[in-house]
């Protein structure tokens, strides 16, 4: 089964494009606007939405993304909340939704069936910053088995080796 990610990624490659990729921190000022903003981001032409998870400790973040979460963890918000609004949007598009992450607010759902829980609200990839390759082969696993896409993190000074692993 290939994923929403593989299919736009196909169609860009055949057409020699690059992505567009945007970020966006969900209920950053309110999921309302979140929603609106997918939408917008897909009319202007975004081939995949990144979604911020607000997290309280945002340690691997810059000062923009850490505001936004600061922002949006005013209001009473959590994963499930996040995952009810990707669900409305997805009677309304069909743009690839990454929700982008720390590993601990996807502990909530404990470590089976999270892969599923995640397709069914309709997201298509995850990542997970604070997570390496090299220990998240249940969470891999699992992902792939629900055709949920995975995704890591290339710092600018990854060897060759460690992008082709990561690749």
């Amino acid at each position: 089964m290939r994923s929403r990610i593989t299919e736009r990624f196909a169609r860009l490659r055949e057409a020699g494009r690059k992505a567009f990729i945007p970020f966006i921190t969900a209920g950053d000022p309110n999921l309302e606007t979140t929603e609106a903003l997918i939408h917008a981001l897909e009319e202007a032409g975004a081939d995949v939405i990144e979604l911020g998870v607000p997290f309280s400790d945002p340690m691997a973040d810059g000062p923009v993304i850490q505001r936004a979460s600061e922002r949006a963890l005013r209001q009473p918000l959590g994963v499930a909340e996040i995952l009810t609004m990707v669900d409305r949007v997805r009677g309304r598009t069909q743009v690839p939704i990454v929700l982008f992450t720390y590993f601990n607010p996807l502990l909530q759902f404990g470590r089976e069936g999270v892969g599923e829980r995640l397709r069914r609200f309709g997201v298509d990839g995850v990542l997970v910053t604070d997570l390496i390759p090299e220990e998240a082969g249940p969470l891999s696993a699992e992902l792939r088995q629900a055709g949920v896409d995975m995704i890591f993190l290339v710092a600018p000074t990854s060897t060759d080796a460690r992008i082709r692993m990561i690749a």
